[in-house]
């Protein structure tokens, strides 16, 4: 074979033992191997994906989507222990004006990130461990000044994720969760209950008194593009209106979206699901005052976007009443864990029980990457003082957008 042949990333690389003789007893011997492409791991990479433990956002198929329509280098870091795969990190890298940083695939359009972990895995980490791997996965990464693991939650399920054992800063954003008891009625228990239901009872009295409406779920693939883009209209008059920058503006990633919510669908496993209220008579018949796109992956759904229209409707806070409609349905189909993620808005405080602390995990690759780091924990601190300053943060996202409007390229890592 010529050496020209031989794809290196695709080879697996020697590991090294943990350090000490008690950990080797406890862990065994631990090797990381890296691939350029997605294949070579696809089975046990969605073996792994299979554990509820695990993200949807590093399922095969929604990497995959991403990937197709970014087209950026890949760096699929595989971890083994004692030849037993303990987890595989997905990858890509994104050159900024300063610092090329290798992240989690898609991962700023993503709600949380876990990496692919074996339960073995999980239970095995120890901060001794996670720092030989990180020592490995270092020495192994090509490509990239920094790895930045973000939107990693400390404790996710209830259990500590083996990665936030290594250094991090906490994320300027924390993610909001709602639990879903056995019934609907517990499930508003954990809540202002008597508000909620007001709440509801307003929306339904407004909407039916201007023609009617309906909890419409997009079943063919042409409704699920038809309300995706109308949920692209809607969301960037909304933003524009507020001076807000659109992160939903870039092409690649209404391709992705695209690709997601075209994806195959189950009862309990699908990429990208739309629901909306759609009004049913009267002067706005057929009109769509809200959309809102939800994630499945086993008993936990997550939100991943929602918007509303313009005009008369939306007095009757059409956003809120599909909320409710799709937390009661979901009540019934044996969902545990109903996620509004990243992010803090008003009505995720309104409608959540549980606040999950996430974090960002740096590992330097190079020296230029050390310095990444101090940038990253510096920045990241930064934007959690701006975000305690609602005066300062409305005028930093003023200057966000008119900055995004002078050009039509996605954000840069840099420019966060």
């Amino acid at each position: 074979m010529k050496l020209k042949d031989v794809d290196f990333y695709d080879t697996p690389m020697p590991g090294l033992a943990v350090g000490t003789s008690e950990l080797q007893t406890l862990a065994g011997p631990i090797s990381v191997a890296v691939h350029r492409r997605m294949e070579p791991v696809e089975a046990e990479w969605r073996a792994l994906a299979e554990d509820n433990i695990n993200s949807l956002h590093q399922g095969f198929d929604w990497c995959r989507a991403w990937a197709d329509a970014h087209q950026r280098p890949l760096q699929i870091v595989e971890g083994r222990i004692d030849g037993k795969l303990a987890f595989i990190l997905p990858l890509e890298i994104i050159r900024g004006r300063l610092f090329t940083t290798a992240e989690f695939i898609g991962a700023h359009h993503a709600n949380v990130n876990t990496g692919l972990l074996s339960r073995a895995f999980l239970d095995a980490a120890t901060p001794e461990l996670m720092a030989a791997f990180s020592a490995e996965i270092r020495d192994h990464v090509k490509g990239a000044d920094i790895i930045i693991l973000n939107n990693m939650p400390g404790i996710w399920r209830g259990r500590s994720l083996p990665f936030s054992m290594l250094s991090h800063v906490e994320n300027q954003n924390h993610s909001f969760q709602l639990p879903l008891k056995s019934t609907f009625v517990e499930t508003l228990a954990q809540l202002n209950a008597k508000r909620r239901r007001k709440k509801y009872s307003v929306s339904h009295r407004r909407l039916e008194a201007l023609g009617g409406y309906e909890h419409f779920v997009a079943e063919s693939e042409a409704d699920r593009h038809s309300l995706l883009d109308l949920f692209f209209t809607q969301k960037a008059a909304r933003l524009a209106e507020f001076g807000l920058p659109n992160t939903f503006a870039c092409p690649k990633t209404r391709k992705f979206l695209h690709t997601a919510v075209g994806m195959p669908h189950t009862e309990t496993s699908f990429p990208l699901r739309m629901h909306a209220i759609r009004m049913t008579g009267g002067e706005f018949s057929g009109e769509i005052p809200a959309v809102a796109g939800l994630s499945r992956k086993g008993d936990h759904i997550i939100v991943q976007f929602c918007s509303i229209g313009t005009g008369p409707t939306i007095e009757a806070s059409p956003g809120e009443l599909l909320f409710h409609l799709m937390i009661e349905q979901y009540n019934q189909e044996n969902v545990g864990l109903f996620d509004f993620g990243i992010g803090a808005m008003a009505f995720k405080s309104s409608w959540c029980s549980e606040e999950t602390v996430q974090v960002n995990v740096t590992i330097p690759v190079t020296s230029l990457g050390r310095l990444a780091a101090i940038k990253e924990e510096m920045a990241t601190k930064l934007k959690t003082m701006i975000k305690q300053n609602p005066a300062v943060y409305s005028f930093v996202q003023r200057l966000r957008t008119r900055v995004q409007g002078q050009s039509e390229a996605a954000p840069v890592k840099d420019e966060d």
